[in-house]
């Protein structure tokens, strides 16, 4: 990300989004990373009681979707949409928070690739994803 990006900027992306009703929380940006938090609570829980998959693939392309808006040129005329993703779920967690930390694998004109990873409040791997985001003209 750039250099000393302030996180208080990212307050419009919590308006009526998905990562506003996740209680995604963006916590550190630095050079190379963006890091961000979500509860493991009603809200992120799949039927028996754990962290439901899909709550970590949608932390994961949070992160990695605004990642690439952070390194955008013109936000004004430009978009960076997901384009493919992936994740594999390594632990489940019940509850407390989980931290995703984003890292690009390749930042191009047209495409950025990152990787992010999802650990628990004791820092034991529980996602591993890989997230394609493809920077359009808007």
């Amino acid at each position: 990300m750039k250099a000393g990006f302030d996180l208080n900027a990212l307050d419009f992306i919590h308006t009526e989004s998905l990562g506003k009703h996740l209680g995604i929380e963006f916590t550190e940006a630095g050079e190379g990373y963006l890091m961000a938090r979500m509860p493991v609570d009603k809200r992120t829980h799949q039927p028996f009681g754990i962290l439901h998959g899909g709550a970590s693939v949608a932390l994961a392309e949070t992160l990695g979707s605004v990642a690439s808006f952070m390194l955008l040129d013109d936000p004004t005329t430009q978009r960076a949409v997901g384009l493919e993703i992936n994740a594999n779920h390594i632990r489940s967690v019940r509850e407390g928070w989980v931290y995703g930390r984003c890292t690009p694998i390749h930042t191009g004109r047209t495409t950025h690739v990152w990787d992010i990873r999802i650990t628990d409040e004791q820092g034991k791997l529980v996602c591993v994803s890989r997230l394609t985001v493809a920077i359009i003209k808007g």
